[in-house]
């Protein structure tokens, strides 16, 4: 069963406080997640995924720079966002990125295309929040169709139509891994069976088993296009230390920061006291020593059958080190635990 199942590790390149009690400058951070990749790559994780965001609280806004640089320092461990924000992108640049990225890491490159969980790349590029939608949809299909790396005729709504345009340059191996970034709507699901693009479900609070039923829509719909079935992947979060106090000791403090900002601008009531240990204990947090989480890792992928699980390690505005340690404990111990445990 473990055989096809990939491990990998997400980051935003979140921002944490320096020893003065200063955030750490963007550009360090940066750095710091190319020393983690680079660990990663060492310590036997399957794929590395960087987030795009354009707010101050996390350092990567383009992607597939950083997952560059990635690539001259690592050998073997795939490069992929986390996700790409295609909305308020141009679908044929997006590819040429990565196709590049691509031939600069002898075919190590993927891509995650979603419509981001916060909306700062809208007004940032000029694009109106009232399409959210129909940029979406529409950028996706021209995606697909560039994917095909033949002559690209096309017409929609957004932008200006192709009539057999090429575009450069081409993916080597043939086409381009290329994955949906879904957060839990019906119809993300239906829209990725439709243009034959596997999933990736994002989770990041709650019971992963009430994801189920989307692991099964996604059945049904490819189904009813009369394609095979595309495996589905996880992204969700935690932190792997020593041992389960020194993960939470770790853990909440940023945690908890995180989650009341972000509350705050979406409207959401301040984190109630129990929150954190029910979503460690019977949610999204993959968090704790190395048997933990391991155990957790495998109790989720055998719940939704799925075949790629990426832990994204930052959540907690972790510094440096403590990152570099849970990137260790993850590749080094977890993931060998996980396979044993799903043998």
């Amino acid at each position: 069963m473990t055989d096809g199942i990939e491990f990998g590790l997400d980051t935003f390149g979140g921002v944490t406080l320096g020893a003065d009690g200063q955030p750490v400058p963007q550009a360090q951070v940066i750095r710091g997640v190319v020393d983690e990749a680079v660990l990663a790559d060492e310590t036997g994780v399957d794929f590395i995924g960087l987030g795009e965001h354009h707010r101050a609280d996390f350092a990567i806004s383009s992607p597939e720079t950083v997952l560059a640089a990635i690539a001259g320092r690592t050998g073997r461990l795939r490069l992929g966002s986390a996700v790409t924000v295609l909305s308020s992108d141009d679908p044929i640049r997006v590819f040429q990125r990565f196709a590049t990225l691509d031939a600069i890491s002898n075919g190590r490159a993927e891509v995650v295309l979603g419509r981001g969980s916060f909306t700062e790349s809208f007004p940032l590029f000029g694009y109106d929040l009232r399409q959210y939608s129909e940029l979406f949809e529409e950028k996706l299909d021209l995606f697909a169709a560039v994917l095909k790396q033949e002559p690209v005729t096309w017409q929609g709504r957004t932008r200006a139509p192709l009539t057999g345009q090429r575009v450069y340059p081409p993916v080597e191996s043939g086409r381009l891994r290329t994955f949906v970034g879904v957060g839990g709507s019906p119809e993300s699901i239906v829209r990725a069976a439709r243009h034959d693009l596997p999933v990736i479900l994002a989770i990041i609070g709650g019971d992963p088993a009430r994801f189920r039923p989307f692991v099964e829509l996604s059945q049904r719909a490819y189904e009813e296009f009369g394609r095979p079935a595309q495996a589905m992947g996880v992204h969700t979060i935690g932190y792997v230390a020593e041992s389960d106090s020194q993960a939470r000791e770790d853990y909440f403090p940023g945690y908890r920061q995180m989650r009341n900002k972000i509350g705050a601008e979406r409207g959401w009531p301040p984190m109630a006291s129990g929150d954190f240990e029910r979503e460690v204990e019977h949610g999204a947090l993959h968090l704790g020593s190395p048997e933990t989480v391991a155990r957790k890792i495998a109790a989720t992928v055998r719940t939704l059958g799925v075949n790629r699980f990426a832990l994204k390690y930052d959540g907690g505005m972790l510094e440096h080190g403590k990152l570099l340690r849970c990137v260790e404990l993850y590749g080094s111990k977890v993931i060998p635990m996980v396979r044993d445990m799903l043998a």
